[in-house]
């Protein structure tokens, strides 16, 4: 089948997963700046995370736009992506919300590893249905972002017994590491 459909309800998703994130903040309940610094760790948590399915986003478009179809199990792999994509919510607003207590941001670890670990099976699938001189394949080679974001996360889920304030950093590093514009797709697509 083509891609188009499952770009479709991807994006979808991606959009209502951002919209009940951002429900989750709610305006100071007066209108001094001590209560609207009283915001700013969920507010934080907030901007991250939207930050982080802009990056989902965005890679998984550029993944399909040199993936030509898919079938049953590149959609499962999907779906299985979404799923730890619809937990940012509950989990962004949790840390936020706790100001970095422990559980939560082992959680939000968690949730960032598994994701990760959901992308790398999608885009295994993809590989492993279109072959390994696909363009994906040619197009992410060696992918070592890929490769060490999840070693970034585990590293920041275990820091979080020590100081969960390294654990966010950890965060942000991997996320501004994916903003950098990865053109290793866009190249492919060039070539050809």
């Amino acid at each position: 089948m083509p891609t188009s459909r499952l770009e479709a309800f991807s994006d979808g998703f991606f959009a209502v997963i951002i919209t009940i994130m951002v429900l989750e903040l709610h305006a100071p309940h007066d209108a001094s700046v001590r209560a609207l610094l009283a915001e700013l760790p969920p507010f934080s948590s907030y901007v991250l995370s939207f930050i982080y399915l802009g990056i989902y986003w965005n890679n998984h478009h550029h993944m399909f736009q040199v993936t030509e179809s898919v079938r049953g199990g590149v959609l499962w792999a999907n779906l299985h992506l979404l799923f730890w994509l619809s937990l940012f919510p509950f989990v962004t607003d949790w840390m936020g919300e706790t100001h970095l207590a422990l559980a939560p941001t082992v959680c939000y670890g968690g949730v960032l590893l598994m994701a990760a670990i959901a992308y790398w099976i999608l885009q295994r699938a993809i590989i492993h249905e279109q072959g390994r001189d696909s363009r994906l394949a040619r197009a992410i080679g060696a992918d070592l972002k890929g490769k060490l974001s999840p070693v970034l996360y585990a590293i920041a889920i275990a820091a979080a017994f020590f100081s969960t304030a390294i654990s966010a950093v950890l965060f942000v590093i991997v996320a501004l590491m994916w903003l950098l514009p990865d053109r290793r797709i866009e190249r492919t697509i060039a070539k050809e």
